[in-house]
């Protein structure tokens, strides 16, 4: 089960509304196509980790829906799976934001004796087992291990390391801590987005073969992307008074 113990950080509508439309905004500038669905990855791939990361797993997937779905309406060629491509942007939001503002261990058990899981985990655990209902996805094993194996090892490394880098007063430690959350809530997300791109295209085994490969190239360079954007953004709001990004103090998340 997922427990939330204290409350979510609140977000002020204006502020939510004015980073839904950026999300919405960043569909207009498509960035690398997408193999074997005719689509384009937009800038807002960049941005959907960052909603999770500065607002929390809910305020942050809440943003990137509203914002994936007007830019699915304005951009309809970066919405590979039409007006529920937001779906997987909420997904990536959502994941990065349980890895930032969760704690270590990701599994845990409570007074009563039932598990609590980070949402992270909880996505990782339905994308894999969507992909193995898939046929396609049970011949090829590699994908899964390789690709979702290197998202896990960066969610559980920013489960342990995040929280300390963004408490710390050092600058440097927050770009590491946002790339490992975002790479590890990008995959988190694709994990969602592969299941329905094998049902809706079904591209053929070799595709997915050498996507195992490129695609952590590829996700890495959008976390890359959200680090640069990320660090100096979050710093700079919140010497504004505008406060974003985890305080795990207020967050617990498991």
């Amino acid at each position: 089960m997922m427990e939330e113990k204290n409350k979510i950080q609140k977000i002020h509508p204006a502020i939510a509304a004015v980073w839904a439309a950026i999300v919405a905004a960043g569909h207009l500038l498509p960035a690398f196509p997408i193999w074997g669905s005719g689509g384009n990855f937009s800038v807002s791939s960049v941005l959907n980790p960052l909603s999770g990361i500065f607002f929390g797993p809910l305020g942050g997937a809440l943003c990137s829906a509203v914002g994936g779905f007007i830019g699915s309406l304005i951009a309809p060629n970066t919405a590979w799976m039409g007006l529920g491509t937001f779906i997987i942007g909420a997904t990536t939001a959502f994941t990065t934001g349980c890895i930032a503002w969760g704690k270590w261990p990701p599994v845990s058990v409570n007074a009563k004796g039932s598990f609590i899981f980070n949402g992270g985990v909880i996505v990782y655990i339905i994308g894999i087992i969507l992909w193995f209902t898939q046929e396609i996805g049970r011949n090829v094993i590699i994908l899964p291990i390789v690709f979702y194996g290197l998202g896990f090892i960066a969610m559980i490394c920013a489960l342990i390391f995040s929280p300390k880098f963004f408490a710390s007063p050092k600058r440097l430690l927050k770009f590491p801590a946002i790339w490992l959350c975002a790479f590890g809530g990008l995959i988190g997300g694709a994990t969602i987005g592969n299941f329905f791109s094998l049902v809706l295209y079904k591209q053929p085994e070799d595709i997915w073969k050498l996507l195992a490969i490129y695609a952590p190239m590829e996700r890495a360079i959008f976390a890359l992307c959200a680090m640069l954007v990320g660090v100096p953004l979050m710093t700079g709001l919140n010497k504004l008074g505008i406060t974003v990004g985890p305080r795990t103090e207020k967050l617990d998340l498991t």
